[in-house]
């Protein structure tokens, strides 16, 4: 009897220990892992979420003029897929921990190499790679919850906002990958089994370089083409801003025609006709100036 009693007690602290094991509890500081496309690769990041749960934040819960992980638990973690300039310094692509020097006028922004360790404690500056100043901007209402977001993105701009209690700091960021575009556009466009005219001309426009090279593109796609409506707004755009009204109009009527029955339609129609109005309120007000 008495080795019964021990197996079921043995049995049953050990069912006890698996249920712990599996017990899963809400975090006051829940992990957020992100992951942004940005130019030609992407920016991760993960980081620890705390809240204000009615407490001051800055100043208090995290002192000012000391290094901060930036979260809560673990540093801030940043991954960057290409060489990028954040904050106007030149970060190499790879992995980072972020710190940050929260200060009433001015936080100080760091990226170090330094990723295997768990608390502010063991930052060290020999490890910075990076190391910048950012005035912080007071908001109108509380954040709650301490938010890392990626805004604004362009091309080749994007802005990394960090935000809690009033307070936000903006870190631009900017890929300089104009001229290897530049390259991988040619070699595209060259190859004998891809001519990506369309993303090309798309990505000249959007970026307002090399107009006549976009226009040059949009026209070969549109003759390979002439039933895709989407080119033909894009090259009702840029033959607007290239000042060929005639050719402008003539696309943005193309583009409404060959949009009819697709889903998209209404949108279509309207972005031509919007084309078609601003060309002839530009002429017209420019003949009554003459």
């Amino acid at each position: 009897m008495k080795h019964f009693f021990l197996s079921a007690l043995l049995v049953a602290g050990a069912m006890a220990s698996n249920a712990q094991g599996q017990l899963k509890l809400p975090s006051l500081s829940p992990t957020a892992k992100i992951s942004q496309e940005f130019s030609t690769s992407s920016i991760d990041y993960t980081y620890s979420r705390p809240s204000m749960r009615g407490r001051k934040v800055f100043g208090d819960v995290v002192a000012f003029d000391h290094v901060w992980r930036t979260g809560a638990n673990a540093p801030t973690k940043i991954k960057i897929g290409e060489d990028l300039e954040i904050g106007g310094m030149k970060v190499k692509a790879g992995e980072y921990a972020f710190y940050t020097i929260p200060g009433k006028d001015k936080w100080e922004i760091i990226l170090n190499t330094g990723t295997g360790t768990w608390t502010a404690n063991g930052y060290e500056k020999e490890n910075d790679v990076a190391r910048f100043s950012i005035k912080p901007m007071m908001m109108e209402g509380n954040c709650q919850t301490f938010t890392i977001q990626i805004t604004d993105l362009t091309f080749n701009t994007c802005k990394l906002e960090l935000m809690w209690e009033r307070t936000k700091v903006v870190i631009p960021i900017v890929s300089h990958n104009g001229e290897n575009l530049d390259v991988n556009i040619d070699k595209a466009i060259n190859h004998p089994a891809s001519l990506p005219y369309f993303q090309a001309a798309n990505y000249y426009f959007e970026s307002d370089r090399k107009l006549d090279l976009a226009k040059t593109y949009i026209d070969k796609a549109v003759a390979q083409d002439p039933k895709a409506f989407y080119m033909w707004m894009l090259k009702a755009r840029i033959d607007k801003k290239l000042g060929n009204n005639e050719e402008a109009i003539a696309a943005a009527k193309k583009a409404m025609e060959t949009a009819n029955g697709n889903a998209n339609e209404a949108e279509y129609l309207r972005n031509g006709r919007k084309i078609i109005d601003d060309i002839n309120r530009s002429s017209r007000h420019k003949q009554a100036v003459d």
